[in-house]
């Protein structure tokens, strides 16, 4: 398992390469797609599916904005050079940053081990114990949620809803800019038909 693991970290960090160094920015953005993607797989291998589809749900709402956002962008840009010493750094970077993560998992416990056989003080035993009579709900996944962790998803549902009114307010503005311009190229379309007759 700690071998598909390391893989799919690798993956990961290759990907985060090729977003950095491409030239073109819809390769970049999706190469940046599969950074999100892969990191959703390793979630699930590290036994966080809840964190896997925030971040897949995250993820697919980012690419479907910045591929909307780089469409048509790519035509007038100048190829970029880029000095072999900058490369040779970069990848001498990524593989220290790789054999450190490498260090990193192989000092990972056994996957799916329960953390509670781990740490007595665990949360998630106190959680489990005392939930039912802390909070009255039978479901202890909500339990934690609205209960023992009430201002951290009231938190994160506030930064989600924030970044959601942004995109929405400048893709609007966006929008409005476009059609004052339509507005006004046909406002002196008809002005130089006034003046002809």
């Amino acid at each position: 398992m700690n071998e598909v693991l390391a893989l799919l970290v690798l993956l990961t960090v290759i990907a985060a390469v090729v977003t950095v160094m491409t030239p073109r920015l819809l390769h970049a953005v999706i190469s940046l797609g599969a950074v999100g993607f892969l990191l959703a797989i390793v979630f699930v291998f590290l036994a966080a599916p809840d964190i896997a589809i925030v971040q897949i749900g995250v993820e697919v709402v980012t690419i479907v904005i910045l591929i909307r956002a780089t469409m048509g962008r790519d035509k007038d840009q100048a190829p970029v050079e880029r000095p072999p010493m900058a490369i040779a750094v970069t990848v001498g970077l990524v593989a220290v940053m790789g054999l450190f993560g490498l260090q990193v998992i192989s000092q990972f416990p056994e996957l799916g081990a329960p953390v509670m056989e781990r740490f007595a003080d665990a949360p998630s035993s106190t959680y489990l114990r005392d939930g039912l009579a802390e909070t009255g709900g039978p479901n202890i996944v909500t339990a934690v949620l609205l209960d023992f962790r009430l201002w951290d998803t009231l938190g994160e549902a506030t930064v989600l809803f924030g970044a959601v009114l942004g995109t929405v307010a400048l893709m609007r503005r966006k929008a409005r800019v476009s059609n004052d311009q339509k507005v006004e190229g046909g406002g002196e379309d008809a002005e130089e038909g006034g003046t002809d007759s």
